[in-house]
């Protein structure tokens, strides 16, 4: 694989963690959202990634013709398929008439976790753009 085509792939992975760290930040913000515009508690949303080809003319420009890198794209976000949580509690203005209070299902060790591999993700292919900067820079060096 070309060092240009590194690139590629890991600014794709770059862009896809952040959004992923996005969506698990709103959901751990609306840990206690019982109402919503949609009607309901908050759904905790979950994304989907999908393998994406990467454009092949800037390689074919910088004289790359066996270019085969793939990148990573945020395919969906979705709603979780979890059914909320009950709790008892008749004094809060979102109750049903027997009581209870439905709130999202969102688990904040799950969601933790979630962030972690995130941010790790985000980490290592920052340094693997920071490496791959690196490689270009000695061998554009080596050319002068």
């Amino acid at each position: 694989m070309n060092l240009f085509a590194m690139l590629s792939v890991s600014g794709s992975a770059l862009t896809a963690e952040r959004q992923r760290a996005e969506v698990v930040t709103s959901n751990m913000a609306n840990m206690e959202t019982t109402r919503t515009p949609e009607g309901g508690p908050y759904r905790r949303q979950l994304v989907l990634f999908r393998a994406k080809r990467m454009p092949q003319f800037p390689a074919l420009l910088a004289g790359f013709t066996n270019v085969s890198a793939r990148g990573v794209r945020v395919d969906q976000v979705i709603a979780d398929a979890k059914p909320p949580i009950e709790r008892y509690q008749p004094g809060h203005p979102d109750a049903d008439a027997k009581g209870y209070v439905r709130y999202p299902a969102i688990d904040p060790v799950e969601e933790t976790a979630d962030m972690l591999s995130a941010v790790r993700a985000y980490e290592l292919n920052a340094s693997a753009v920071q490496s791959t900067k690196t490689m270009i820079q000695q061998s554009l060096d080596l050319l002068r």
